[in-house]
């Protein structure tokens, strides 16, 4: 069995391609599943570079998709052929998130999906949506999840609402899709102009190439009226937080979600307690979610994701290569 780890000190040009026995029948309360596809994201860039610890020889990917091969003794929901995709917080199945870390990620804390088969609880893993290939599949457990318990299950977006959405990766365009489903208007921030278009064509009411309108918080007050946008989706963290609190409505939602500009930084706290935002950390979901999410996506069979470029297994360390140049709109996949 192929799988690709990263190996210390971690690195691109360290990741490996290797053997591994095969894992077997699955016993009870086990899948055994055959991976077709993972999807890129931030977070496993940042293991496969060595920012985020791990042990030497983890295998890397936290998203995967694939297919049912067996099913242990007392497992009730699976059966073989069944297209599964996975979980990214196996741990965490309903209610209050069970810890505050990575230590239980697939690519992090434990073996991940850059591998062709994977023996694991079927708890692990949720059914794909009704249609999805395996790549399309690979690329809900992070991104699309994380869009989805934003606006839907935190944010309680209902239509009429205004969104604005940083950046065009793959949260920021599930996010899109999923505020024009539920009958918001979504704008969307970018430094590329490019990529507004494409943007535009999915249907974003506004967008704002935010190196030409460096207040762009003040941008999105002016063209909601003045009110501000009810959800905002923070994917860029505390160098862009400011403008997004500047461009929230009072009592609006903002959704901390990304670090792509640091880890800490100053916050106008005043400004906060002035609108009576409410402020949320947000890491994906849980496997309830999931399955929340699974069944709106089997109910708007139109949604489907934007996949930027696929690799081979072989060339994951291109494929975060192409990654970190940043020309990407939406989701980069592996296929296995």
């Amino acid at each position: 069995m192929k799988a690709l780890v990263a190996r210390k000190p971690s690195k691109l040009d360290t990741l490996e391609l290797i053997d591994l026995p095969d894992p077997g029948a699955p016993g009870p309360g086990q899948i055994r599943v055959r991976i077709h596809a993972n999807s890129l994201n931030y977070h496993d860039y940042a293991v496969a570079i060595g920012a985020i610890p791990a042990d030497d020889k983890r295998i890397l990917m936290s998203d995967g998709a694939g297919v049912v091969e067996a099913i242990g003794s007392d497992v009730t929901e699976f059966a073989a052929g069944d297209h599964v995709v996975s979980v990214f917080f196996p741990y965490w199945q309903d209610g209050v998130p069970p810890h505050g870390n990575f230590s239980h990620v697939p690519g992090d804390g434990i073996d991940g999906y850059a591998r062709e088969i994977v023996v694991a609880p079927s708890d692990w893993f949720t059914k794909a949506p009704k249609g999805y290939s395996h790549t399309q599949a690979a690329t809900l457990p992070c991104a699309a999840l994380t869009a989805w318990r934003a606006l839907v299950v935190e944010g309680g977006i209902k239509a009429g609402d205004s969104v604005l959405i940083l950046g065009t990766g793959g949260v920021a365009v599930f996010a899109l899709q999923f505020a024009k489903a539920m009958g918001a208007t979504a704008i969307i921030t970018s430094s590329s102009d490019a990529k507004l278009e494409k943007a535009k064509a999915l249907g974003a009411d506004h967008t704002i190439n935010y190196k030409t309108e460096p207040k762009w918080g003040e941008a999105v007050r002016q063209w909601t009226g003045g009110r501000g946008v009810d959800h905002v989706l923070e994917i860029g963290g505390p160098g862009t937080l400011p403008q997004s609190i500047a461009a929230v409505r009072v009592g609006g939602h903002i959704s901390l979600i990304g670090i792509l500009t640091g880890i800490a930084g100053p916050v106008p706290t005043m400004l906060m307690m002035a609108k009576q935002i409410k402020l949320q950390g947000i890491i994906v979901g849980s496997r309830r979610h999931q399955e929340a999410l699974i069944r709106a996506l089997d109910a708007n069979p139109g949604i489907r994701p934007v996949i930027d470029k696929t690799f081979p297994l072989t060339a994951l360390a291109d494929a975060f290569r192409h990654e970190e140049g940043a020309t990407h709109f939406g989701k980069i996949c592996v296929e296995l």
